[in-house]
Formats: structure tokens, C-alpha cells, sequence
């Protein structure tokens, strides 16, 4: 019987006749400009031989959480994603989903339900009336009615989906915890005891403390994200009626980051932007929301969006409504107690679009979503403290605020010396043009877009800063415990004010 032939004197004959046929064919090609062609042939030739050999491919990476349909790692992408590796705990879902199972209960003041849909960004904007197609844009199905407090669930669901998410610890530079702080302590803000508000974080800690990832650094490496303030997880007496919870008070916690709407000055909180109502899947749709917000008409010199409040005599916010109100049409006040107006994001949208200022007055706390809403819309932002903004998103702001926004202090606009009309309306249109255009420049950076987005239409967007300022905290902190350096400087629980001054 006749040894078979091995299959490599088969290969090697096959290729040098089909080598001859190719530089035959490249000849021909010269002439008649088929190089495009020949190549693809000489591809799938090379494949199919390929694809006939015993080599085993490697098995793609298993990431943690896997419920959560985290994608397998090509083997091409470690290269980029070393030092950038991000390793997320499977946490029980009594920490997360469970919570925002009950949706009408995460607010007491109104349901969340309408909001949750779409993995947090809320239902989708629809775009056809002319009206919301003029001041959104074409119909990209990149709008949405999106919610500040979705934060935590936007978050989660683009990690599910970040490149460089793995499921082995040892490759971490960092380590997500995906709880739902914000929402475990709003629906027990009212009517519920300090022993209620507090029994979630308590048992996470004692998980997170068990888990032999914590053990590396004692949590100092571990982070996670609220959409509510950083104050409501502060609370110093056991005292019934003190507000929030004493989450980032327990030692565990206390070792981490935590990045939330708004920080309290405290040195391991960190601002992210609120969440807008734009979520882009592509760099080429941002930039032609920037081409159209650059370009377009501006009505109104300038806008307050806001809602009165009682007994406002003497208030900031209180001087801004009466300069608005006797503006005559100078400026755009939409009133947030009248209607559903500032929840539509049309609405919101269209009075900062037609606006040049949009002013930014100290919210319920230091800051507003309102800031993000009016940046996406090229609208440049009037500050009247420098905790609403210049010492809050630093991960994000220009460090020169006299680039991309105006700065009038409060206490001008509580003694009623400041003339808003007069003061903005002295700002020569040169530098209004310099100020819009850096404003512009910033909306990639303040934006969440949706997950899955790679190669050159990928945007650094705020979820992507975010992820690496924490990894290169998490590396300032381990260079500091390996020269034996004195951490308190980064987990001090004093409050400084001095950085929201």
C-alpha cells in the first residue's frame, strides 16, 4: 500500500503554480487597472490555505459578569490595552438590578419607570414634526429624554462594553463596582430610618472586603458611579432625621473613588458630567451636531432655564428672573414650574440654542445638569461660583474658564449692582466667537455615546475620561504605598472647602 502523501509536498507545488499565475495575471493587471482584483484573488487563496491547517485559534477571553454580555477580547487589542484594563465585580444583584426593579419607588416625588427603558438613556426622542428635526437633528435615533439620575445604569451599561474590560484580576489597573448608590439611598430618603438607608452599603462592603481582588490594595483600586451628589452619602449623626447615608463614611468605602454629578470636596469624590439627552453612536455624527450648533441663529443674548423658588427675595436666582423677566426680550426665561416644558428635551434645547449666555446659578446644590445641556448646545455658560463648575469638572474643563465661559461673582448679583444685560451686552462679538467655539470644541467631552463604538469613529467621550483618570489615579496611589508615602493627602475625610471656593 502506497504511504499518503504529506500534505505539505501538496501545498508547496499548488503555491508555486498559482505564484506564477499571479505575477501573469499583476502583468496584465498593469493595463487594465485590475490590481484591486488580482489582490482579493491572492486574499481568499491565502485564507482558504489558512483555514486548511491544524493550527488551533486561541480561545477568546471570558470576562467577568458574563450575564451582562460582555464581548470576547481579540488578541490584536492587548497590546492597547495594557495598563488600561478594567476588571468589573460581579456583584449580587440585590446591589444593582434589584433596585431599579421597583421604579416607582427610586423617587418619591415621581416614577423613574419612563426613564429606564433603553438601558438608562430613556425613550427615544422621536423626530417627526419639523420643529424637533430643525433644532435636534436628522433622524439618527440619537435622542433621547434621558434622566441626571440614570447616571450609575449609563455607566454600567458602557462598561459592559469597554475594550479593555477583562475577567482576569491579575491584569487589572482598576476595579468597577457597579452599584446603584444613588438609587439604594433615594428610595429611602424620606420615611425611612438611618438602619434602612444604610444596611445595602453595609453588606457590599463586607462582600467587597471578602473578595481576594480587595486584598491588593485594600480597595484603594476600586471605584464606582453615582448619579446623585456626593453629599448624600456623607451623613454624620445616626440620627433619623439627617439627610442620606453614611456610605462613604465606612472604612471599605472610604478607600474608594467615588465619581458622581457632583463632589462635596472631599479627596477621593470626583465630578463627571451629568448625562445630556445626545448620545452619538459615531465621531462623524458629533461633528456635525458641531457644525450645527456653530452655525446657527441666536435670538436671545442670553437664557435662564429654572424653576422659582418661594421667598426668593435677595437670592441670585431671584435677581436673574427679575433682569430676565424686564430683559424686553433680551433674554429667555423657561419656567420649570409651568408644564412639562423642562423635561421635553426640544424645549430645553431650543431655548439654549437660541441663546449666546446661558446662566448657571447654584442649583439645589452647587451645580445644574442645565450646564451640559447648554454646552451641547454651543451656548456659552455665566457661573456666579466656582463650585458650580471650574472646581468641580476639572477632569474635563479647560483650566482657563476665561476661554469658554463668563464669570460673574455672586455677590454682585445679590446687592443688585450687576447688570446682566448691560455686563454680557458690552462683550464684543470677537470674543463671543472665540468663547462659542471652545465651548463647542468641549461637547465630545461631556457627552455619554453609546456603547460598542470602536476604530476611527470612536470618541473620547466623558465615560472614556473618566476610566482613565481613574486608572491614573489608582497608579499615582500604588507608586505612593510602594515608596511608603503617607496616603491621607488622597483619602482624607476632612472637608476642604477651599477647592469648591
Amino acid at each position: 500500500m502506497m504511504k499518503p502523501v504529506p500534505r505539505l509536498w501538496v501545498v508547496i507545488p499548488v503555491t508555486f503554480v498559482f505564484c506564477l499565475f499571479v505575477l501573469f495575471q499583476l502583468q496584465i493587471s498593469n493595463l487594465f487597472g485590475k490590481n484591486l482584483q488580482i489582490t482579493h484573488q491572492v486574499n481568499n487563496f491565502f485564507i482558504s490555505i489558512a483555514s486548511s491547517s491544524h493550527h488551533q485559534t486561541p480561545s477568546p477571553t471570558r470576562f467577568a459578569n458574563e450575564s451582562d454580555g460582555n464581548r470576547a477580547k481579540q488578541p490584536e487589542e492587548e497590546e492597547t490595552c495594557a495598563g488600561r484594563y478594567i476588571y468589573m465585580h460581579n456583584i449580587p444583584s440585590i446591589f444593582n438590578d434589584d433596585i431599579i426593579q421597583d421604579c416607582k419607588t427610586l423617587i418619591k416625588w415621581f416614577t423613574m419607570c419612563p426613564f429606564m427603558v433603553n438601558s438608562g438613556l430613556g425613550s427615544q426622542v422621536s423626530l417627526s414634526d419639523n420643529k424637533t428635526a430643525r433644532v435636534l437633528t436628522s433622524k439618527t435615533g440619537s435622542w433621547y429624554a434621558t434622566n441626571q439620575f440614570l447616571l450609575a445604569v449609563i455607566f454600567r451599561e458602557r462598561m459592559k462594553h469597554y475594550e479593555c474590560l477583562t475577567n482576569d484580576s491579575s491584569l487589572a489597573s482598576a476595579f468597577y463596582v457597579p452599584y446603584y448608590a444613588g438609587f439604594d439611598v433615594s428610595r429611602h430618603l424620606w420615611g425611612y430610618n438611618t438602619t434602612v438607608r444604610d444596611e445595602l452599603g453595609i453588606k457590599l462592603a463586607k462582600w467587597l472586603r471578602e473578595r481576594p481582588e480587595w486584598r491588593k490594595m485594600n480597595g484603594r483600586d476600586h471605584f464606582f458611579v453615582t448619579g446623585r451628589i456626593g453629599w448624600d452619602f456623607r451623613r454624620g449623626l445616626d440620627d433619623d432625621s439627617a439627610w442620606g447615608s453614611k456610605l462613604m463614611l465606612l472604612p471599605e468605602f472610604s478607600n474608594m473613588t467615588m465619581l458622581s454629578i457632583e463632589t462635596t470636596a472631599w479627596t477621593n469624590e470626583f465630578a463627571v458630567p451629568y448625562p445630556t439627552y445626545f448620545h452619538p453612536k459615531s465621531l462623524s455624527e458629533v461633528r456635525r451636531w458641531q457644525r450645527k450648533v456653530k452655525s446657527v441663529k441666536r435670538k436671545y443674548l442670553y437664557s435662564f432655564v429654572g424653576a422659582p423658588r418661594p421667598n426668593m427675595d435677595g437670592s441670585i436666582r431671584g435677581e436673574i428672573i427679575k433682569q430676565c423677566l424686564a430683559s424686553h426680550g433680551r433674554c429667555k426665561f423657561l419656567n420649570c414650574n409651568k408644564g412639562q416644558d423642562c423635561d421635553n428635551p426640544v424645549k430645553v434645547m431650543e431655548v439654549f440654542q437660541r441663546s449666546v449666555f446661558c446662566l448657571q446659578p447654584r442649583g439645589d446644590s452647587y451645580t445644574r445638569r442645565s450646564i451640559f445641556d447648554s454646552i451641547l448646545a454651543g451656548c456659552i455658560p455665566v457661573f456666579f461660583h466656582p463650585g458650580s463648575g471650574y472646581n468641580q469638572y476639572m477632569w474635563y474643563f479647560p483650566k482657563d474658564y476665561k476661554k469658554y465661559s463668563v464669570y460673574i461673582p455672586e455677590k454682585g448679583m445679590k446687592d443688585g449692582t450687576v447688570s446682566l444685560r448691560s455686563l454680557l451686552g458690552r462683550i464684543d462679538w470677537g470674543s463671543i466667537v472665540t468663547m462659542r467655539d471652545e465651548v463647542v470644541k468641549m461637547i465630545p467631552k461631556i457627552i455619554y455615546t453609546k456603547p460598542g463604538l470602536v476604530g476611527p469613529e470612536k470618541i473620547d467621550d466623558a465615560f472614556e475620561i473618566a476610566v482613565d483618570r481613574v486608572i491614573e489615579r489608582v497608579a499615582m496611589v500604588k507608586r505612593m504605598m510602594e515608596e511608603g508615602k503617607y496616603l491621607q493627602s488622597e483619602y482624607s475625610q476632612t472637608r476642604d472647602l477651599k477647592k469648591l471656593e
